[in-house]
């Protein structure tokens, strides 16, 4: 073995004609495999990015898991409430991928102003809500905080803001329907402190976010009354699972449901993403497995006289195969070296400057998002050079049918 790597060793840094054939090949073989090294990790990063996000602004709108009532009509409206005083909160320690869970409510309405008015479902939240997703949408203003008095704060986004043709600080009027039916709608002031921007229309259209105390008066609930609760959990990998045990441990009075349920058809959307992944990977190696392969018949017809004279010397057929897939093996190497400094590079950039933008109406982001997992990169490479080096494996058995004689003759 020592001696065959010698050997490719030799062949790679080989001092060779810049102008010659097979230089220009070679040199095209390794450029095609950072080509499509670079194609894959952009294919991977921004398709797992874009999962990652939509994941994460459909789940600040709803939690991954909602507990509610089980004669609820599950829509984003609270009519029939129940008990905040339930066995797994504060803490849902029976499930140990539960993150976080908080108590929440739903009330539709209308916000009017002097000069237009827009229909809202206002979202009431208490002191136990995690503010983590809203303060990345955060653009202007402040977030409002329900831990001490009720107030009547509240976090609009600056998508309704443009179209009631409002601002921070400014006062809005909103009305509630009674759930009693009655005629004359609830009334209250409500003061702007901040506009958040999530890109996802069909929620920055629709929310607002307010006090849970002014919900629980309008509805005539008590205090431990609540429309149901949000549940967070920690790996996304695992939600169904964690819904079926969620469900399995809540009362009969009660039901869940996940967010891979409610929005199913966001969820297969992106789920087709998997499959273009895939898809790219697949065509890329194939790219480049096909340019190694015209790299490597061209090395084996370039080292034709070598050949001949390590086979007159007693080296077997598969021992000479071995240093040619050695050489192989190199070349793919510093392939996947560029590949990957100008890939990761590329991706950085648009990690830290966000370069590409996106139509937010298609995608639900403004520029496309870049997730980098060591663990997906290095895979990746591994796996390259893996199948690149078994597609040569068959096409080296040329080198069994050279003959020594011929092959010293050979110019």
């Amino acid at each position: 073995m020592n001696f065959e790597y010698f050997i490719a060793k030799r062949i790679a840094t080989a001092k060779e004609d810049k102008n010659s054939i097979s230089a220009s090949i070679i040199k095209i073989a390794i450029v095609a495999i950072a080509i499509s090294l670079v194609m894959m990790l952009v294919a991977i990063a921004t398709g797992f990015g874009l999962q990652q996000k939509i994941r994460e602004k459909v789940a600040a709108f709803n939690g991954h898991i909602q507990i509610y009532n089980y004669d609820s009509n599950q829509s984003d409206v609270s009519v029939t409430p129940i008990s905040i005083n339930q066995k797994f909160y504060p803490d849902f320690k029976e499930v140990p991928n539960v993150k976080h869970i908080q108590a929440v409510a739903g009330k539709g309405g209308i916000i009017r102003t002097a000069k237009t008015f827009e229909g809202v479902i206002a979202k009431g939240v208490g002191k136990d809500y995690d503010w983590e997703y809203m303060d990345d949408f955060l653009v202007e203003g402040v977030l409002p905080d329900y831990s001490g008095d009720r107030n009547e704060d509240i976090l609009m986004s600056s998508y309704m803001a443009n179209r009631l043709e409002v601002k921070v600080g400014d006062e809005v009027r909103a009305f509630f329907l009674k759930n009693d039916g009655g005629d004359i709608p609830n009334q209250m002031k409500l003061h702007i402190v901040g506009l958040y921007d999530s890109s996802f229309q069909e929620f920055d259209a629709s929310y607002i976010i307010m006090d849970l105390r002014h919900i629980q008066r309008m509805n005539k609930w008590s205090e431990d009354q609540i429309g149901g609760f949000e549940v967070f959990v920690d790996d996304f990998d695992q939600i169904q699972e964690t819904g079926d045990v969620i469900y399995n441990s809540i009362s009969s009075d009660l039901n869940s449901q996940t967010i891979l349920e409610k929005y199913i058809f966001i969820f297969d959307w992106i789920s087709y993403f998997d499959f273009n992944i895939v898809l790219i990977i697949g065509i890329m190696i194939l790219v480049g497995g096909i340019n190694m392969i015209t790299a490597l018949l061209v090395l084996v017809l370039d080292r034709t006289p070598m050949i001949g004279i390590l086979k007159a010397v007693g080296n077997s057929n598969w021992s000479i195969r071995k240093i040619f897939l050695y050489n192989a093996a190199y070349l793919i190497g510093k392939g996947l070296l560029w590949g990957n400094l100008i890939g990761i590079g590329l991706l950085l950039l648009q990690q830290q400057f966000g370069l590409v933008k996106l139509d937010a109406t298609t995608y639900y982001v403004t520029e496309a998002p870049v997730y980098l997992n060591p663990v997906h990169i290095l895979l990746l490479n591994a796996g390259v050079l893996l199948v690149c080096l078994l597609m040569l494996v068959i096409p080296s058995y040329i080198i069994t049918r050279i003959a020594p004689v011929k092959a010293i003759k050979f110019e």
